[in-house]
């Protein structure tokens, strides 16, 4: 009896899935992972880096410095989610350096997720908003004249964090601390979807099985094909007009290739990890389980996971090269930053020597 390794919810975690499995399969897998580890460790070390300073700036430059507006209202939650997902990392990275021991207690185990979750659900629904939002200003501009507005926007973006939360909620009750079957000193943090350490009950099995069923399937289309579908169909209205009115679409050029590039990094960041969970479901649930199968999400599970943290990484660098005004009040802030700092420093050294 063994214990699976799951590439669900963050690569590295395990579940409590337990089976009568080839020892030698599972210690192959295991050595594999162990040296996707290091480079996991690495990547998650500059995301965190580059997530946090990057996403500390936009939410420092739309949130203080730029005139509020209902793009930097959306731009300013989107950077909010993405800051709170790499602020997060140096648990994962301490949790994979450990080898899957984690050392943070049960209730950080639950926030873990949850945040991360959160954090997923936050941004692909922001992002649905902003597609909705220039829709409405694309085809009814009128109308989204007299109606967009800050407040309005605010208000929306609250809505978006409530339902984030609700989504992200089930991860709370199911995440859990439990010790490594193979090493009582070990504590992994997984997911426990029978709420129970019995692993050969066959009624609780089934529970687990059922839940990861529903959970893989909400979650796919809740956060995946719904939203992706109205953000397409968006887009599919937007262009149609465009092409039939060329003053508009000159004015609306810059904006929706803001807002298009951030959509499309997300999709490519998020889409080969909502596959290696349809795929890691197919595994559990099968009688007779791929040994190759297995391999290809050994190997795609931690490529899956890092780039969900690189797209938080990236949605700052977007704005930093596609929003002029976003890269003239940038500069300033930093600027007057180190003005500061060095003008203070200055005056401390002065202040010594006299």
């Amino acid at each position: 009896m063994i214990e699976k390794i799951s590439t669900t919810d963050l690569y590295g975690e395990k579940d409590s899935f337990h089976d009568n499995e080839d020892d030698t399969f599972y210690d192959n897998l295991v050595k594999l992972r162990k040296s996707l580890n290091i480079m996991s460790v690495i990547g998650y070390c500059l995301a965190f880096i580059l997530g946090v300073l990057g996403n500390g700036v936009v939410i420092w430059v739309t949130g203080f410095k730029m005139k509020k507006t209902v793009n930097t209202v959306w731009f300013l939650n989107l950077a909010v989610a993405d800051f709170l997902l790499t602020a997060c990392l140096p648990l994962t990275v301490t949790y994979l350096a450990m080898d899957f021991h984690w050392p943070f207690g049960h209730l950080m185990c639950k926030l873990h997720t949850t945040i991360t979750f959160l954090n997923m659900f936050a941004s692909v629904y922001i992002l649905v908003v902003i597609s909705v939002d220039r829709c409405v200003s694309v085809v009814w501009p009128v109308w989204a004249q007299n109606h967009r507005n800050v407040r309005k926007a605010s208000y929306v973006s609250l809505g978006v964090w409530v339902l984030a939360l609700i989504l992200s909620t089930p991860y709370f009750v199911f995440r859990n601390t439990t010790p490594s079957y193979f090493n009582a000193g070990i504590v992994n943090c997984l997911n426990n979807f029978s709420l129970s350490v019995d692993y050969k009950t066959a009624s609780l099995i089934e529970l687990k099985q059922l839940r990861l069923q529903f959970m893989t399937m909400t979650y796919f289309l809740l956060g995946f094909v719904v939203p992706f579908t109205v953000i397409v169909s968006c887009y599919a209205v937007i262009i149609h007009r465009l092409r039939r009115n060329r003053t508009l679409s000159s004015k609306s050029s810059r904006p929706l290739k803001i807002i298009a590039a951030v959509i499309t990094t997300f999709f490519l960041c998020w889409a080969p990890f909502h596959i290696m969970r349809l795929l890691e479901l197919v595994h559990f649930t099968s009688t007779n389980r791929s040994e190759t199968l297995g391999y290809v999400l050994s190997i795609g599970a931690p490529i899956a996971t890092s780039l969900i943290f690189l797209n938080s990484c990236m949605n700052p660098l977007l704005y930093v090269f596609m929003g002029q005004d976003f890269k003239d009040k940038a500069r300033k802030s930093i600027l007057n930053v180190l003005k500061t700092s060095i003008t203070s420093r200055t005056l401390q050294m002065t202040f010594t020597v006299s």
